[in-house]
């Protein structure tokens, strides 16, 4: 029998001076959503409150991406590297899937000594997945294609590749497509190679010495693409790949057969597998200055979900690494010049648009940066969610620029902070902190399909004791502990909507009730 004790009503206050992680930010103008994130070995679903309502644990760190199917099962990245050959940031190397209670149930390897899966895949919805990976290129075959043997500080290069899979059994997979840029090149430095021409010419070809801007030290690199996302347009049937180390980002297409994708000719655009269109650095095809650079180590190109307020613009995360006026990040929109399924050329000889349709950009520019990592994804309200990945700090603002929403991982590496508790430092007696950065991050609706089959319950906040709720969650606030004692339900007596102090009790596991008094 339950020992009933009633306490009296006492105010209570939501803020805590000592708050370090969770949810700083909750107001009614959020988007009522779930967020998925994968900080390490485990990845997350949480409620706008920071309340888990579910956990998957995977034996590898995440790889980078991690995508919620319609199914209900979680499809990850793995860092997985068997051959040595590949290495960098966002490496992956296996897929996983992996079902709500938290067992695998299908994993694919894409890693060799001559390829190998990173940073980011596409599931596409006929259930396929497309793959995002390096492919090893040696001396020999790089400066068969024009490369200046200069231009090759590691003996080798990784071009880009993709193939598309489909799915078989526990862990296999029939690659159904591929495509190339190894089939894509141009070079004006042998006119006796047949990939020889005016580079300024050829916008739908990669010139093979360009080497970019410095970012992520590419130079003369075997990672000097550094694609870090893929993303997959249905009503177009086009890829987008963002190349970091180029400071642009790609659009080809995928309605070719894999003989057209190696060719210039075929599919909707009629181009086969060559550029679309590119954005971001016309220097890279010879036909800008640097004022027209306007990326800078850009991370998470996509095209806005159909229906959604901006739908078919472009959204990205332009780290603004090496910008000119200062370090500084922003979220970009803009409208591409779409023609049919081809692009135009504007007024000034390259794909423009030379204006954006909508950025966000802190009131201090410099209050926001990331230098890596990182993402953003519009919401169905127009809001824009975005992951500082650096910072591990997720935050949603409205189409001005208000932050709606905000909130911090509390996971550092294999530590979960306590409410309240500074960063951990290096085990191993090193200067520097550990992280709590997470690639990116993506917020689910309430009535996604993948959630049918499940009944959605709140747990925990991830961090520890004791939990810090804004003002919208105070019906589960938790600030006390006594023991191993724990809230495990609230009920609210007089209902929120009053203007006097709404009564709660609290009943605790051990089965004893606390009265308080919550002010609204």
């Amino acid at each position: 029998m339950y020992i009933i004790r009633l306490f009296f009503c006492i105010p209570f206050f939501i803020f805590s001076q000592n708050q370090t992680v969770g949810v700083f930010e909750y107001t009614d103008d959020a988007y009522e959503a779930y967020t998925l994130f994968s900080p390490s070995r485990d990845t997350y679903l949480i409620d706008n409150c920071g309340r888990v309502v579910n956990m998957w644990s995977s034996n590898y760190q995440t790889g980078g991406a991690i995508y919620l199917l319609e199914d209900g099962h979680l499809l990850r990245t793995n860092r997985v590297n068997n051959s040595g050959v590949f290495s960098g940031g966002g490496i992956g190397g296996r897929l996983e899937k992996i079902d709500w209670n938290g067992d695998v149930v299908w994993y694919y390897d894409y890693n060799s000594s001559t390829y190998h899966q990173h940073h980011d895949i596409e599931p596409l919805p006929n259930g396929n997945i497309l793959i995002l990976a390096w492919e090893l290129k040696t001396q020999e075959e790089a400066v068969s294609v024009g490369r200046n043997p200069d231009l090759l500080e590691d003996g080798e290069l990784w071009p880009e590749h993709i193939i598309e899979i489909e799915p078989v059994g526990t862990n296999d997979a029939n690659i159904v497509w591929e495509w190339h840029l190894w089939d894509h090149l141009i070079q004006d430095i042998d006119p006796d190679l047949p990939n020889y021409g005016v580079v300024s010419d050829h916008p739908e070809l990669l010139n093979i010495n360009y080497l970019g801007p410095g970012v992520n030290a590419a130079g003369g690199k075997a990672d000097w693409i550094h694609a870090n996302s893929i993303t997959y347009n249905e009503e177009l049937d086009q890829i987008a790949i963002s190349s970091r180390a180029l400071s642009e980002f790609w659009i080809i297409d995928h309605s070719t057969t894999t003989e057209e994708a190696a060719t210039s000719q075929g599919g909707n655009s009629g181009m086969g597998g060559d550029i679309l269109y590119r954005w971001g650095n016309p220097i890279a095809y010879d036909r800008g200055v640097a004022e027209d650079r306007v990326l800078f180590g850009q991370h998470h190109v996509q095209w806005i979900e159909s229906g959604f307020p901006g739908q078919n613009n472009i959204l990205l995360f332009n780290n603004g690494r090496n910008r000119p006026e200062g370090d500084y990040s922003t979220v970009d929109e803009l409208i591409p010049p779409l023609n049919g399924y081809n692009y135009d050329i504007d007024d000034k000889n390259s794909f423009g648009p030379s204006e954006l349709t909508w950025t966000y950009v802190a009131p201090n520019p410099t209050d926001f940066y990331a230098d890596h990592i990182s993402g953003c994804q519009r919401l169905g309200n127009g809001n824009t969610l975005i992951c500082s990945g650096p910072q591990g700090r997720f935050f949603e603002v409205d189409d001005i620029g208000n932050i709606v929403w905000e909130y911090i991982n509390p996971v550092f590496g294999n530590t979960i902070l306590d409410q309240g508790d500074n960063p951990p430092q290096d085990p191993f007696g090193g200067d520097f902190q550990l992280s709590n950065s997470v690639f990116r991050c993506e917020k689910i609706d309430s009535d996604f399909i993948g959630f049918e089959n499940y009944q959605l319950s709140y747990g925990f906040p991830i961090e520890g004791p004791p939990y810090i709720y804004p003002t919208l969650c105070a019906d589960t606030q938790i600030d006390e502990y006594f023991g191993d004692q724990y809230v495990i339900q609230v009920i609210d007596l007089l209902g929120r909507k009053t203007n006097k102090s709404s009564i709660y009790l609290e009943i605790f596991n051990d089965g004893t009730v606390r009265k308080k008094c919550y002010l609204e």
